[in-house]
C-alpha cells in the first residue's frame, strides 16, 4: 500500500499539486469514458438519426465518430499537458484569457447541469413506467439526491458504480445486436435499408449531414473526462489510451447497433419510436420488454452520474482558479470531494428538472458543446506558442492538421443547428459573457494567487 500523500503528486510524481485525491486508475478512466459515451443517447437517438438520414443509420454514426476523434485528439493533448479539474475552462483561459475561459467554462457547466436535469426527467419517463407509475417530478427529485450522495461519497465509489452500470449498458447494446442476429436468422430484416440514404426533406448528402448532427451527440461524452484528469494517476500515460480506446469500442458498438436496428426494424417505425432499440427487442420476441427497460434505466442513471461528476469538478476547478467564488472549491476533509460544488450543481439541475421538459432541456446541448469544442481546438494551436517548458515527449501531441479540421467540423455542424436552438443558446452565451465580464473585473480588483494544494490526506489504496 502506498504511503505518500495523495494530494501532492500522482503515482509518478509528474503532475502538478492538487487538492483532489488521485485515485482514478487507467482502467477506471477507460470505463468512465466508455460509460459516458455509451450513455442514454444511443438508446433514443438511433430513431432520430433514421428519421433524419434514412435507413442507412450507420453512415452518420461513422461520420460523427470521425468528427469526434478530431476534437478528442485536442483534448488528449491538453489534458496530458495541463491535467486540471477545470478542463476546457483551464485550457482556454491559458490561451485566450479569463473572459474566454469563463465563457467556455460556463458553456460546459450549463450543458452539464442541463443534461443531468434532462436525464432525471428521462429516468422518470416511459422506461420506468414499465415497472411503476410515479409522478415524474418525484422520481427526478429522488434520483438527483441519490446521485449527489454518491458523487459526494467519493470519485472512486462513483466510478466503481460506473463500472457496474457501464457493463450493464454495454451488455444491453450487445443484447440488441444478438437479438437482431436472431431476427435475421429467421429470414427477417431488409438488407436494402442499409444503403437507403435520404428522406422526403433531404437528399443523400444533406441527410447524412443532418443525421451526423444528431449522431455527434452520442459521441461527445468524452469531454467530461478531462474534468477528472486531476484525479487520475499518471494522466500523461493513462488519458490518451483510455480516451481513444473508449471511443474505438464505442464506435464499434454503435456501428453494430445501427446496422442491426436498420436491418430489423422498418425505417418509419424506427424513426417514430421514442425507444427505438425496444423495437428490436420486440421484433425478436425472445427477451421480456421489462428486462430491456431496466437496462435502459441503468444507462440513463450512468449518464447522469458521470455528467454530474463533470459538472461538480468543473465548478470546483473554476473556483480554484478564481473564476468562481472560492466557496465552490471547498472539499470534504476526509473524502476530498467538492461538496459545495455538488450541492449547487444538483440544486440547479433539480430546478431545471422541475420547470422544464426533456426536449427543451436537450435542445441547446449540442450547440453549447460546439462552442466549447471550437475554443478547445483553437487553444491547442495557441498554447503551442508558449515559452519553453516541458519536453514534447512528456505529453501527447496531436498532428497540427487535426485541431484545424476540428474547428472546421464544429463550424460545419453549427450551420445545421435550427434557428430556435440558436436563439436559446444565444441567450445562454450572452449570460455567460456578462458573468465573465463581472468575474474578470472582480478578479482584477481582488487578485487571487494560483490554486494551492490541500493539506496531505490519508494515503490512498493501491
Amino acid at each position: 500500500m502506498s504511503t505518500r500523500a495523495t494530494s501532492e503528486t500522482d503515482t509518478h510524481g509528474d503532475a502538478p499539486p492538487t487538492g483532489l485525491r488521485r485515485s482514478v486508475t487507467g482502467p477506471l478512466l477507460f470505463l468512465f469514458i466508455l460509460g459516458d459515451v455509451l450513455g442514454a443517447g444511443v438508446y433514443v437517438l438511433v430513431g432520430e438519426v433514421a428519421g433524419a438520414a434514412g435507413g442507412a443509420v450507420w453512415v452518420p454514426l461513422v461520420v460523427a465518430l470521425g468528427l469526434a476523434l478530431l476534437t478528442a485528439a485536442s483534448y488528449a493533448e491538453l489534458a496530458t499537458k495541463h491535467p486540471r479539474a477545470g478542463g476546457a475552462a483551464v485550457y482556454t483561459t491559458r490561451a485566450f484569457g479569463p473572459l474566454v475561459g469563463f465563457v467556455v467554462g460556463f458553456c460546459m457547466l450549463a450543458s452539464g447541469v442541463v443534461s443531468v436535469a434532462a436525464l432525471a426527467l428521462a429516468f422518470g419517463g416511459d422506461y420506468l413506467a414499465a415497472f411503476v407509475d410515479l409522478p415524474v417530478w418525484l422520481v427526478a427529485v429522488v434520483f438527483l439526491l441519490a446521485l449527489a450522495a454518491l458523487n459526494a461519497r467519493g470519485i472512486r465509489d462513483s466510478l466503481r458504480a460506473n463500472v457496474v452500470m457501464t457493463c450493464i449498458e454495454v451488455g444491453g447494446l450487445v443484447l440488441v445486436v444478438v437479438l437482431g442476429v436472431v431476427v435475421l436468422a429467421r429470414d427477417g430484416g431488409d438488407p436494402a435499408r442499409l444503403t437507403a440514404l435520404g428522406t422526403a426533406e433531404h437528399g443523400p448528402a444533406a441527410a447524412v449531414l443532418a443525421g451526423t448532427v444528431l449522431a455527434f451527440y452520442s459521441f461527445v461524452g468524452f469531454e467530461t473526462s478531462v474534468n477528472v484528469a486531476e484525479e487520475v494517476r499518471d494522466p500523461r500515460r493513462a488519458y490518451p489510451r483510455a480516451l481513444f480506446g473508449a471511443l474505438a469500442v464505442a464506435g464499434v458498438v454503435y456501428l453494430a447497433v445501427g446496422v442491426v436496428a436498420s436491418l430489423v426494424v422498418p425505417t418509419d417505425v424506427l424513426a417514430g419510436s421514442s425507444g427505438p432499440l425496444l423495437e428490436v427487442v420486440r421484433e425478436a420476441g425472445v427477451v421480456p420488454l421489462v428486462v430491456f427497460a431496466a437496462i435502459a434505466l441503468v444507462a440513463v442513471a450512468n449518464g447522469a452520474l458521470l455528467t454530474g461528476i463533470m459538472s461538480s469538478r468543473l465548478t470546483y476547478g473554476m473556483a480554484a482558479d478564481g473564476a468562481l467564488p472560492a466557496v465552490f472549491a471547498r472539499v470534504l476533509p476526509h473524502r476530498r470531494t467538492p461538496w459545495v460544488a455538488i450541492v449547487v450543481t444538483t440544486a440547479a439541475s433539480l430546478l431545471l428538472a422541475l420547470t422544464g421538459t426533456v426536449a427543451s432541456l436537450a435542445a441547446t446541448l449540442v450547440l453549447l458543446l460546439l462552442v466549447v469544442f471550437t475554443a478547445v481546438n483553437a487553444a491547442v494551436l495557441v498554447l503551442r506558442r508558449e515559452g519553453p517548458g516541458e519536453r514534447e515527449d512528456e505529453h501527447f501531441r496531436t498532428p497540427t492538421a487535426l485541431p484545424v479540421l476540428g474547428i472546421a467540423s464544429c463550424v460545419l455542424l453549427a450551420t445545421q443547428v435550427e434557428a430556435g436552438v440558436w436563439l436559446r443558446g444565444g441567450v445562454l452565451l450572452v449570460v455567460g459573457v456578462l458573468l465573465g465580464v463581472l468575474s474578470t473585473a472582480l478578479r482584477r480588483r481582488s487578485p487571487r494567487g494560483p490554486r494551492q494544494p490541500a493539506p496531505p490526506t490519508a494515503p490512498s489504496a493501491p
